[in-house]
This record gives C-alpha cells, sequence and structure tokens, in this order.
C-alpha cells in the first residue's frame, strides 16, 4: 500500500465513518501532509517502509525547524492514529509510532485574581450605570461564576430547574455527560434571586438571557465580562475562565483539600487539579518572604 493512498483512505474513515468535523478533519489532513513531505524527501513510499528511527528522525527534524511541542504531540498522535488504521487494515504488523513521545509542553500557570480583586469584580454591576436589568443579571452572572466555579459552557446552558436557592445547590452536566452538584454561596444566591424578580417574561427556562428572553451564548458573556473589565478599570481583561480559575485557587489556598477542589471542578484527574498547587505555592512563598526575618533581603533591612 502506497502511503498516499493509506493517508487518503484513513481521511475518508475519518470523514465518512467516524464523521470528525471538518475543523477535525482539517487538522489531520495538515499534519499528515507533512508526513507525506518528510517521506517524500526520503524517498519513502509505501507504509510498510516506515519505521521507528525515521519517524523520530523527522520529529527531531520538525523541532529543528521550529514546532513547538503542542504540535508536535499534535503530529504524533496524527501519525499513530493512521498506523492504528494501518494495522486494523492489514497493512503493517505492528505500529512504529507507538513507542514514540513528543517533548511535553511546558505548564502554564492561569492567571488569577486576587481575593480583593475577584470580590471587587463581580460586585463592579452593582455600581455601572445603564439599565438596571442588565446590572442585576450580570451580577447574578458574575457572582455565579466565581461562586460555583462553572465552566462557560455549564453557565451559558443552566436552567432555572438545575437551580435549587432555597439549598444553595446548582446542578450542572460538565464534560463527557458528569453531573456534579456544586454549593451556590449566599450573595450569588441573593444576586440571582434578584434577576429572577426582573428577567423578561418567557424566560422561564433559561437562566441566563437577554433582555427579550433570548438565551445568552458563550460569547455575549464573554463580551459582558470584558464590559466589566473595561468599566472598572482593571489592569487586566478578565475573561470567563479566570474567574474559574481564580475560584479554584481561592478554595485550595483556604482549604488545602485538593480532593474537594478536584470534585468541584469536575476533573476526571487530579493531576489536572494540581496545577492550582503550585498556584498556592506562589502564594505561600511571596508570605513567606514578606514575613520570615531569614528571607528578608538584607538592602532591605533597617540599621
Amino acid at each position: 500500500m502506497l502511503l498516499r493512498d493509506a493517508v487518503d483512505r484513513f481521511l475518508r474513515h475519518l470523514a465518512e465513518v467516524r464523521q470528525l468535523s471538518p475543523h477535525t478533519q482539517a487538522a489531520y489532513r495538515r499534519d499528515l501532509e507533512q508526513l507525506l513531505h518528510h517521506a517524500g524527501e526520503d524517498s519513502v513510499d509505501r507504509i510498510t517502509d516506515l519505521r521507528e528511527m525515521t519517524l523520530r528522525s523527522w520529529l527531531a527534524r520538525l523541532h529543528r525547524q521550529g514546532l513547538g511541542p503542542r504540535s508536535l504531540q499534535r503530529w504524533l498522535s496524527a501519525v499513530r492514529s493512521l498506523c492504528n488504521f494501518a494495522l486494523r487494515q492489514g497493512w503493517l504488523a505492528a505500529n512504529p509510532a507507538a513507542g514514540l513521545r513528543a517533548p511535553k509542553p511546558d505548564r502554564k500557570l492561569p492567571r488569577v485574581l486576587d481575593v480583593d480583586a475577584a470580590g471587587e469584580f463581580v460586585e463592579s454591576p452593582a455600581r455601572g450605570d445603564g439599565d438596571e436589568r442588565l446590572q442585576l443579571r450580570d451580577r447574578a452572572l458574575l457572582e455565579l461564576f466565581y461562586s460555583s466555579g462553572l465552566r462557560l459552557s455549564e453557565l451559558t446552558a443552566l436552567d432555572w430547574s438545575q437551580l435549587d436557592l432555597g439549598a444553595g445547590e446548582v446542578r450542572v452536566t460538565g464534560k463527557g455527560g458528569k453531573a456534579r452538584v456544586l454549593p451556590v454561596g449566599r450573595q450569588a444566591r441573593e444576586a440571582l434571586q434578584a434577576w429572577r424578580r426582573v428577567a423578561p417574561p418567557g424566560s422561564d427556562e433559561a437562566v441566563f438571557t437577554s433582555l427579550k428572553g433570548r438565551r445568552l451564548g458563550n460569547r455575549a458573556v464573554q463580551a459582558r465580562l470584558a464590559h466589566w473589565s473595561r468599566a472598572g478599570g482593571a489592569e487586566q481583561r478578565v475573561h470567563p475562565h479566570m474567574l474559574r480559575h481564580s475560584f479554584a485557587s481561592h478554595m485550595l489556598e483556604s482549604s488545602s483539600d485538593l480532593r474537594a477542589v478536584q470534585e468541584l471542578l469536575g476533573h476526571a484527574d487530579i493531576s489536572t487539579t494540581q496545577i492550582y498547587t503550585h498556584l498556592d505555592f506562589q502564594h505561600l512563598a511571596s508570605v513567606y518572604d514578606r514575613a520570615h526575618p531569614r528571607a528578608k533581603d538584607k538592602k532591605s533591612e533597617p540599621g
């Protein structure tokens, strides 16, 4: 089987059998075109000519050409998927990419607001000008975001039937269809009750709507957070995930209970939650530097 033919058959499989989105198909196509380009340069014509050392050399070549770790991981994943498909078709006896690993990307720490800044931000609609109903809606939206650490998609999909304001709970469905029940703080409950009293007719289902009763989408919510960032003169633009990050960081800083924070965030893998321990350590380190007598810079000490 010619390598070009194998790639074409695999891409048709992704489109017709797996029915992946056009965006995902395009990503596979780009990565596999790179594979074909290197194969052409090294006269590798047939899929059975692929060897682990050959793929390793191409991976190193892509790295030298400036591809970052995430792009290399995506390329290797596409090649590995192609070879697994070839295995199932009987074109290969083993997957030559199975033992290869791309370099791990540096994990960037998420940006968070400190406790005071988060409090000021979620209260900013109460100090704003304009339609009072929009201010009440946005205050409820921001309070719930920060109170319960929701994902943006969870917030925009939220219906009133998922909220039990008397019990202070909200039920959401996260990634993989996994449901979880989260606490809703007092100030968020009060803000939600105030918004519900003035919400437009016909908005009995969706919690957050326009003044015409249409459910807000993700971009509309992002725009409202950007609006309140500008209105409050924030030093950095506040985006939805920053409130979720801030919720997680502040919860961990106060409780040190990593498992509980994992459950609240709906993370399947605790390693995803562990990134917030680095943020917590940064906070502890800054406290240490300010407080410990042996940590202070001698130049700053009097006398």
